[in-house]
C-alpha cells in the first residue's frame, strides 16, 4: 500500500512516541570565574513542571520527519494534534491529496 500511495503522490506518514522525559533545568552555563551559579546535574523530577511526551511523524517519502513535543497525557487527541501540525507545516507542501 506504501508503494501504491507513494506512486500516486499521496502522503505516507508514520507516526511514533518515545517514553516521556523529566522536565526541569539541570545543565551548566558559563559564567564569570569565581561566580557559578547552581544548577542541577542530574534529572530528578520536579512535580510542578511534569513530563513531556514527544511525538513523531515521519514521511518515508521524503525521509523528512516532525517532531511534537507537550504536557499533555498520552492520548488519541495529541496523536492527532501532531499529526495536524505536521499537516499545516510540512505535510501539504506539494501533495496532492485525494480520498480512496
Amino acid at each position: 500500500m506504501v508503494k501504491s500511495f507513494q506512486q500516486r503522490n499521496q502522503p505516507v506518514i508514520s507516526v511514533d512516541t518515545k517514553k516521556k522525559e523529566l522536565v526541569g533545568d539541570a545543565g551548566a552555563e558559563w559564567q564569570p570565574k569565581g561566580q557559578p551559579e547552581e544548577v542541577r546535574v542530574h534529572d530528578f523530577a520536579l512535580p510542578e513542571l511534569g513530563k513531556v511526551s514527544p511525538y513523531g511523524v515521519y514521511d518515508p517519502t521524503r525521509n523528512e520527519a516532525w517532531v511534537n513535543v507537550g504536557t499533555d497525557h498520552d492520548t488519541a487527541t495529541f496523536v492527532v494534534a501532531s499529526i495536524r501540525g505536521w499537516w499545516e507545516s510540512m505535510g501539504r507542501t506539494g501533495v496532492r491529496v485525494s480520498h480512496l
